[in-house]
């Protein structure tokens, strides 16, 4: 089985669980709310009794959110808690991402790793193609990010808990979530130190939306690229967010000209709206750009 990435894995802004055994939030709910990337949860959001009817989903969950333009994910329990018959079940769908919650030592990685390589021979499923993605959701794991995100070549992205790490610190919940800064902030610098993407913590106060749109402004300014989402209506804030607007765009296109300019009057800094801009601000710019046309690329693809 050859999966094609509908969207490269650096251009998912929004990945969003979902109820892992709820059939009308996996097919009808989940295609139509513009997740880039959508997962469902086996472990928190399936309650165990409801386990066996989530794995028998799968398959067809995938399935309608590829015909939609996302990435198929799904996380299992910890693997020594039900996540082996998560995974054995899950695999028959081929989802393009696996999750394993609760991570904190590569060596968890390296034992999924493996048991995903069984299920891709066993089920035809080409060797490498399936990528994993730890959640890191405590202390032990953020201080080891880097470690984790090392432990195998599917690792190509992260993702910061907000709930479990909240209660692993004893920390009073907020919806300006200033109890997790310095996490978040961490987290990102461990992610981008070893070149995989980091996945911003979702915000859980499902009927605020303006708190939303200023938690992930601030998790963008960070230099965050992706959020997760724990309600499938924050999807569309999160990718509106997390796409450069026109506004930007010409910004952008502004500062790169006039530096080019100047460079060609051999100078080495222009002025731009009264801010003296450098290289380091250019790079940014011309990658704003690149990601603005790519993300424009795929959205008329859809």
């Amino acid at each position: 089985m050859v999966r094609p990435m509908h969207r490269p894995l650096e251009l998912c802004r929004s990945w969003v669980f979902i109820d892992g055994a709820d059939e009308e939030a996996l097919l009808t709910t989940a295609p139509a709310c513009g997740g880039d990337v959508l997962v469902q949860d086996l472990e928190d959001f399936t309650p165990p009794e409801l386990r066996d009817k989530a794995r028998a989903l799968a398959a067809d969950a995938f399935a309608r959110w590829r015909d939609a333009g996302a990435l198929a994910a799904v996380r299992v329990n910890p693997l020594e808690a039900g996540g082996m018959d998560d995974l054995a079940a899950a695999m028959r769908g081929g989802p393009d991402i696996v999750a394993l919650p609760k991570v904190t030592a590569a060596a968890q990685i390296g034992l999924l790793a493996e048991a995903v390589l069984r299920c891709e021979r066993e089920y035809r499923i080409a060797e490498g193609s399936t990528l994993l993605w730890p959640n890191i959701e405590q202390a032990r794991g953020l201080v080891a990010t880097a470690e984790i995100a090392r432990a195998s070549p599917r690792v190509r992205a992260c993702l910061l808990a907000a709930e479990d790490l909240a209660a692993d610190l004893g920390a009073e919940r907020g919806p300006d979530s200033l109890e997790l800064a310095y996490a978040r902030q961490r987290f990102l610098v461990e992610c981008v130190a070893v070149g995989v993407l980091a996945v911003d913590c979702p915000f859980t106060w499902r009927n605020d939306a303006a708190a939303l749109e200023r938690d992930t402004r601030w998790a963008r300014r960070l230099g965050y690229k992706a959020k997760s989402a724990v309600a499938p209506e924050h999807a569309v804030t999160i990718n509106g967010v997390l796409t450069p607007s026109e506004s930007e765009i010409a910004q952008a296109r502004q500062i790169v000209e006039a530096f080019s300019a100047a460079r060609s009057q051999g100078r080495s800094r222009v002025e731009v709206a009264g801010v003296l801009v450098e290289l380091p601000a250019v790079n940014n710019a011309q990658r704003l750009l690149e990601r603005a046309k790519a993300l424009g690329e795929i959205e008329r693809a859809r």
